[in-house]
């Protein structure tokens, strides 16, 4: 028997969404806004963008697919399966929410509102999801394969992100740990350092290289490399300041030994609540992902 194509429409809360949840009525949130000289219009009218693009996107599932709605609070308790198709209804960071979670299963990003949303990873109208959303099941659809980043734990533990991981401290205190690549090693103490991919090579690392005199090329997204940054590396009588940026080809890891007593993290794509802890003597090795984000392009 053929089981039959399930889509998926991910989604998250709206700035109106949460307004709500926080002050409980439409009157207190436009009153606590007012008071600081703001106002509710424009939040309401991103709201309705993303509610009419979430109706869209749902009407337009074929009437014999299986659907489903998750929240990205709800993405890692879902089981996804090899015959979704994910349809990302958001923001560009809702796609990097979604992506560490997947396993080959296209990904359609559908922006309801380019006035504020670059829609880099999420570059499709409403209109056009029925048509990808058939394309992406028939394996007519044009993919672009846009490469992940991996951390992997000695103790087994693996975190996989799009944009960057951020290995440090999970607050505001100095990062301590031992840093390895191509046969050198250093002992640091810094801000914590990130890894990234060249989808993350417009955010976060964009922001750090541009500050460098020096700084590596940056991967494009669709390449097996990574470039990793340290943070403001403090040099001293027991720890270094030369290693501090790098670019990893294909089949090459970054070596990090934990070197911080407690608040030791790792975390991915500026998640903090879905981090790993790093405790004293932890290893992690981080390189390209095996899996890679399958993103339905036009």
């Amino acid at each position: 028997m053929t089981i039959a194509p399930r889509a998926l429409v991910v989604t998250r809360p709206t700035e109106y969404d949460e307004l709500l949840a926080h002050h409980g009525t439409v009157q207190q949130a436009r009153f606590f806004l007012h008071s600081r000289g703001q106002s509710l219009e424009e939040i309401e009218r991103r709201h309705r963008l993303v509610r009419s693009a979430l109706h869209a996107a749902l009407a337009a599932i074929p009437f014999d697919w299986r659907r489903a709605t998750i929240g990205r609070r709800d993405l890692s308790r879902f089981v996804f399966g090899p015959e979704d198709v994910v349809i990302a209804v958001g923001q560009d960071g809702l796609v990097a929410n979604v992506a560490k979670y997947l396993s080959g299963q296209p990904v359609i990003g559908v922006n309801p509102d380019p006035q504020s949303y670059d829609g880099i990873l999420v570059p499709h109208t409403p209109a056009a999801v029925q048509d990808l959303l058939l394309a992406a099941h028939l394996d007519r659809a044009r993919i672009e394969e846009r490469i992940m980043v991996e951390a992997l734990l000695d103790d087994g533990q693996r975190l996989v992100a799009l944009n960057e991981i951020f290995v440090g401290h999970r607050t505001h205190q100095s990062a301590r740990y031992r840093i390895r690549f191509r046969g050198t090693e250093e002992r640091h103490s810094s801000s914590g350092l990130i890894v990234a991919t060249g989808t993350g090579a417009t955010g976060w690392a964009l922001s750090i290289s541009r500050e460098r005199p020096a700084p590596p090329p940056l991967p494009a997204p669709t390449e097996h490399a990574l470039a990793f940054f340290v943070r403001e590396a403090f040099p001293s009588v027991l720890t270094d300041a030369s290693l501090t940026a790098g670019l990893l080809g294909a089949g090459e890891s970054l070596g990090v030994v934990s070197e911080m007593s407690e608040g030791g993290v790792l975390f991915g794509d500026g998640i903090e609540d879905d981090r790993l802890a790093f405790p004293l003597g932890t290893g992690v090795e981080i390189a390209t992902a095996e899996a890679a984000l399958r993103l339905v392009q036009a």
